[in-house]
């Protein structure tokens, strides 16, 4: 009878010693993560990606435009809307990433919840 109690104490001390370290990790894991929020959202860092953001948009929509003019010989009609195209989709982003919305779908929030599937949302 005491053999069985003895098990029973070494579970519960098991069970307690892996409780503390899911807790521990868990504590560690919200500290990395608000430390790469914090190093991404630095102010020179933020700038830069908003630089990006407007340019790459702007030259990608340029780019689709001139090769869509080149091919459908509509000279320089296409280029000019997708340019506006291009700008209208770096506003947007560049929202995104001020308010903070950029991580909120898709692989921001996979790579938030691990690649285990589970998400916020009931």
């Amino acid at each position: 009878m005491t053999d069985k109690s003895d098990d029973h104490r070494s579970l519960d001390d098991l069970d307690a010693r892996l409780r503390a370290a899911q807790a521990r990790e868990e504590i560690e894991t919200g500290r990395a993560q608000e430390r790469e929020r914090r190093v991404d959202n630095t102010g020179m860092g933020l700038g830069f990606r908003i630089a990006i953001e407007l340019v790459v948009n702007i030259a990608v929509g340029a780019g689709l435009g001139y090769f869509l003019d080149k091919w459908l010989g509509t000279k320089p009609w296409l280029m000019v809307v997708f340019v506006f195209l291009g700008a209208a989709a770096g506003v947007v982003n560049v929202y995104r990433v001020a308010k903070g919305f950029d991580d909120s779908v898709g692989l921001g929030r996979a790579m938030r919840h691990g690649s285990d599937g589970q998400t916020d949302d009931p």
